[in-house]
């Protein structure tokens, strides 16, 4: 049984961001905004450091749903911890779960669902069986 906080150890792929003065707020801690963009550095380099795209040809990834819980705050200057791992693949999505932590402490978590979307139509498209078999083995 998992624990209710999650540990970096429990996420496939791991990463850091380096914290900037310009990331805090008037509070002194780092702004709620800063949190989706660290976020997004672990979801892109899970997507794509692999060097191969995960996407069948013209097409792109696109969030269409973020939920962020917010468990603590994170101090400048220093640095945050990112887990991220891939919690289910569907017909043209896939669930990504994540976690930031700083000092070994989890700050917050997050659940995207993220679309493969067709460039010219701009409408979700099914993976291919080759993408789906891809990003089935990062689960």
């Amino acid at each position: 049984m998992k624990s209710a906080t999650p540990a970096l150890s429990d996420y496939q792929h791991q990463t850091f961001d380096k914290l900037r003065y310009g990331d805090t707020d008037r509070q002194g801690h780092v702004n709620n905004a800063v949190f989706s963009t660290l976020f997004e550095t672990g979801r892109v380099e899970m997507l794509y450091a692999s060097g191969e795209s995960l996407l069948d040809a013209d097409c792109s990834f696109v969030i269409a749903n973020l939920h962020l819980d917010y468990l603590g705050e994170i101090t400048w200057p220093g640095r945050v911890e990112i887990g991220t791992r891939v919690a289910s693949v569907g017909r043209s999505s896939l669930v990504m779960e994540q976690a930031l932590f700083q000092n070994q402490q989890c700050v917050a978590v997050a659940k995207t669902v993220i679309v493969q979307v067709n460039q010219t139509t701009r409408r979700s498209q099914v993976f291919s069986a080759e993408s789906a078999l891809q990003l089935g083995t990062l689960i």
